[in-house]
């Protein structure tokens, strides 16, 4: 029933304005016969009916013009007393509907003030209106009251509206920032997913640019050599493939097929990542250190990838033939390090592999999205390093930190001098 009623107000609002004035207009004749007695009689009742109605007539506006209307209002009350009108709730009812309205559409202040004046004056007006038989509770605190009521009714209203479009604003920015959050993720699972396409494709290709230029040198002098690293070469492009295969299986959508359930790349493959280069002439050192602790998937994975892209750059900017891949594992982190032995003094040596395009960048994002840092530079003694300290769970960056991306990327040289890459 209630929710009827406000459905209907809110349709039609000229309506119940209507009906207000009606039963205001109404009520003023009956206030005609409720004057106070004295010696002289009151003015003839049409003047006060007339006061009434005009007041009563403006709050067809109160909604646009709230201020005027409770002036006027007002000031029809006033005048009414002044004649020797009681100022009873049928009298001064207009002034009491256009200060309920004042109140719910403009702020306390205002409404206040409003209030006050309208009852000074009107108080005033009725002590001073010479008749005296009446209450003198009746002249000055009643109508006080009758006038003080509808603006708290009406701030009360105002703040209960001003409460429901506060919760309305927060589910919808709630909302919004729901909408954000989403997006940052598909866009944080994207990055991901690119990074880990680029090392796929830079490691397989590398290695089997490599294969291919090594058979092809040694075709014609050991044709038998030739194909055992052709068929390793076939080996490396269908490990490509697999791996390209599940890591865009993770772009699928729910309804379509299953992606490949090839187990994820970790450390426990780093003897078979090792076992690849050796047909390109690079031969890789694995040493573990410490007791090997269960990771994270996602800690396992970083790891794998950082290795994976240090000796593919070992292998595409690098003058060696041995590379080294110590992993050490503590109570809360595990340090990667890969290193090569390359000559110093060899003009391809010097920085190249520190300029090896986004290589560096991003094993440097993937150490951060662990909460990891990652260290890399020339080494005194002649090579390149790459160093990786990792979380075993995965954690927040901490703000400051290399592992921060707000820090500035920084990484840090052998020799203890910071490099930006």
């Amino acid at each position: 029933m209630i929710d009827r009623w406000r459905r209907f107000t809110d349709r039609s609002p000229r309506v119940i304005d209507a009906l207000i004035v009606t039963v205001l207009i109404g009520n003023a004749v009956l206030a005609g016969f409720l004057t106070t007695a004295g010696p002289a009689s009151p003015t003839p009742r049409w003047y006060e009916l007339s006061l009434t109605a005009v007041g009563a007539v403006s709050l067809l506006w109160r909604r646009g013009y709230p201020r005027t209307v409770a002036a006027v209002a007002g000031a029809t009350a006033v005048w009414a007393a002044g004649l020797g009108y009681l100022p009873s709730m049928l009298l001064i009812g207009p002034a009491m509907v256009a200060l309920f309205s004042l109140a719910a559409r403009t702020n306390r202040r205002t409404a206040n003030s409003f209030a006050v004046m309208i009852i000074i004056v009107l108080v005033g007006v009725t002590l001073g209106s010479g008749q005296s038989q009446q209450s003198i509770i009746l002249k000055t605190a009643s109508p006080a009251a009758l006038l003080l009521l509808p603006v708290a009714l009406g701030t009360i209203t105002r703040m209960g509206q001003e409460y429901v479009a506060l919760l309305k604003w927060r589910a919808e920015h709630a909302e919004l920032t729901r909408e954000q959050e989403a997006r940052g993720r598909v866009a944080e699972e994207r990055m991901r997913i690119a990074r880990d396409l680029h090392d796929v494709v830079a490691h397989h290709l590398a290695l089997a640019n490599a294969q291919a230029g090594t058979a092809a040198h040694i075709a014609r002098t050991n044709p038998e050599q030739a194909r055992e690293i052709l068929g390793e070469l076939s080996s490396t492009t269908s490990a490509a493939l697999r791996e390209l295969k599940a890591t865009v299986g993770l772009l699928r959508n729910g309804d379509e097929a299953e992606a490949p359930t090839a187990p994820t790349p970790g450390l426990a493959q780093l003897p078979d990542l090792a076992e690849s280069f050796a047909s390109t002439g690079l031969h890789v050192e694995v040493e573990t250190i410490g007791t090997p602790r269960p990771l994270d998937p996602g800690v396992d994975l970083t790891a794998f990838r950082i290795v994976q892209e240090a000796l593919t750059n070992v292998k595409k900017h690098a003058v060696t033939e041995k590379a080294r891949v110590r992993v050490a594992y503590t109570d809360d982190e595990i340090a990667v390090t890969v290193v090569d032995e390359a000559d110093r003094q060899h003009p391809k040596t010097a920085g190249s592999s520190a300029n090896s395009g986004f290589g560096l960048i991003g094993m440097r994002e993937r150490a951060n999205s662990v909460g990891g840092r990652l260290r890399a530079g020339r080494r005194p003694e002649g090579g390149f390093q790459v160093a990786a300290d990792l979380p075993l769970r995965v954690r927040n960056p901490e703000p400051g930190t290399d592992a921060d991306p707000a820090a500035g990327g920084r990484h840090f040289k052998g020799t203890g001098t910071e490099e930006t890459a």
